[in-house]
């Protein structure tokens, strides 16, 4: 019975980028934080953030592990980097070019806006945590190990 309900989950071809949508973000907010991250963590010879899906992360971690407010304070901020993005370049954020990007992060990262205040910091910190925390990351940059050292029963014992 199990079998027949997985069946069309392995016919249709599933991967990572065909996952549901994971947060309480719309397309669009969803679209601007995926360039945020991004914008933080770049493309370089390793994956960028977008790549890694640590939008999703994000999204995931505020609106799991958050309080209620920290929900708000994503949405709003995102928000108020559209609206500065179209103030400054007459296009969105995701529209921008990476230079774009970047000069509006740093704008909004000296705002005294008490929402930006905190969007910035809160977007930052989950962006680095995300990247760090990947599998890519784990196992191709720092070579994570569950349980460090080996323990190999059939080795003989010398007498001390």
């Amino acid at each position: 019975m199990g079998a027949m309900v997985a069946l069309p989950a392995w016919a249709s071809g599933w991967n990572a980028k065909k996952l549901p949508k994971v947060g309480f973000l719309t397309a669009a907010e969803d679209e601007i934080l995926a360039e945020v991250v991004e914008t933080f963590i770049p493309v370089t010879d390793t994956p960028g953030a977008k790549e890694l899906n640590v939008h999703r992360f994000v999204q995931r971690m505020v609106a799991d592990c958050y309080e209620p407010e920290a929900r708000k304070t994503l949405i709003d901020g995102l928000a108020s980097l559209d609206k500065y993005s179209q103030q400054t370049f007459k296009k969105t954020f995701a529209q921008g070019t990476p230079a774009q990007r970047l000069h509006i992060l740093e704008g909004l990262e000296l705002s005294d806006e008490p929402s930006v205040k905190t969007f910035f910091p809160l977007v930052k910190n989950l962006t680095i945590q995300g990247y760090m925390n990947s599998e890519y990351v784990m196992t191709s940059i720092t070579h994570y190990e569950m349980i460090p050292g080996r323990w190999n029963g059939c080795v003989p014992l010398e007498k001390v």
